[in-house]
């Protein structure tokens, strides 16, 4: 019988799984969260918001895994890739394959220590928040819940169908032939709204309906296409839609017509609230340098210079460090650079 799991099991793998097993699907829900896996187990994955579902689910920490699984899907931070992704190679059965849900773009770190041959990429296009120990709520609305979803040299045909319709227990999945402009497309959004939801406090609605924040989002969109197209990167549509063709711009018309598009066109997701902000809540790290640093290093590497993600990154690390808060008076450090 074939085996699969989700490794890091937090807010969006919580509510993956709870989809996964309440429509026919078997998979193991592992964290290293205790109280996390005991809620689980004891009360079974309650997932609210814009659905209402409690489901049975099966939860292990780390150090209770046995066996080989055909299928990891990996939605830890980056920022344990090669600890993880070593750690995980000893549970993963001959032929089968880490599919990476994560934000930035770490296909090739995984790759390099299990293969590409074992190696998938999957963009998720929607959001949720762990509000308790074994209890998330999904903040998207179901009809706009999607995944895009790429391979890279070596993975069969069978095994793609084989992870597409697990990941279809849940929503549609998108097969991308254009893997690296899914993820350039996601990681504009996530620099976009996590990082400066991160850096004003507040969720993906807090950014796109606030007048000075659109005139930040607007220009950290252009750096981020800017970036991409200097990397090579063809940015692939986001749920249908051309976001260069929406967004990008090269004088004040134009940009003042993307501007007032943000709010539209983040409508369906405005309840997200960033990873990055949860972590810092629990004085966690957050992966901005996995996110907007992203931004940043290619940047530096294609000589295109990036001062809104710059500054993000700048202001999310004095938050992580306790020299600012997280909150919407942070917009006004960007006054020099509108």
């Amino acid at each position: 019988m074939k085996r699969y799991a989700i490794y890091g099991a937090g807010s969006l793998g919580t509510v993956l799984g709870a989809y996964i097993t309440k429509n026919g699907g078997q998979i193991d829900l592992i964290n290293r969260n205790k109280a996390h896996v005991e809620a689980l187990r004891k009360n079974g994955a309650k997932i609210t918001g814009t659905v209402e579902m409690t489901v049975p689910v099966t939860a292990y920490t780390p150090d209770e895994m046995s066996g080989k699984y055909d299928i990891v899907l990996l939605l830890t931070k980056q920022l344990l890739n090669k600890k993880v992704v070593n750690f995980l190679a000893d549970y993963l059965a001959d032929d089968g394959v880490i599919v990476t849900l994560q934000n930035g773009l770490p296909e090739p770190g995984i790759a390099e220590i299990v293969g590409s041959h074992r190696t998938m990429g999957c963009v998720v296009e929607w959001g949720a928040a762990l509000t308790a120990p074994g209890v998330c709520t999904l903040t998207s609305e179901v009809d706009s819940l999607s995944f895009h979803m790429g391979k890279m040299d070596g993975i069969t045909d069978k095994k793609f169908n084989e992870v597409k319709s697990l990941l279809e227990l849940m929503c549609p999945v998108h097969e991308e032939s254009n893997l690296i402009g899914a993820r350039w497309s996601k990681l504009l959004i996530n620099a976009t709204f996590s990082g400066l939801g991160t850096v004003v406090g507040g969720v993906f609605g807090d950014v796109s309906e606030n007048k000075t924040a659109r005139k930040v989002a607007i220009r950290c969109m252009k750096e981020c296409i800017d970036v991409g197209h200097a990397a090579g990167a063809e940015f692939a549509p986001v749920q249908g839609k051309n976001i260069t063709a929406l967004f990008y711009y090269k004088g004040a018309i134009k940009r003042s017509f993307a501007t007032m598009l943000i709010p539209i066109a983040m409508k369906k997701h405005r309840n997200i609230e960033p990873s990055m902000l949860q972590d810092l809540k629990k004085n966690k790290p957050c992966e901005i340098d996995a996110i907007n640093g992203v931004v940043c290093e290619w940047g530096r590497k294609c000589d295109v210079k990036t001062p809104i993600n710059d500054r993000i990154v700048e202001i999310v690390k004095k938050c992580e460090s306790g020299k600012l808060k997280p909150q919407a008076s942070n917009l006004c450090l960007f006054e020099d650079l509108l």
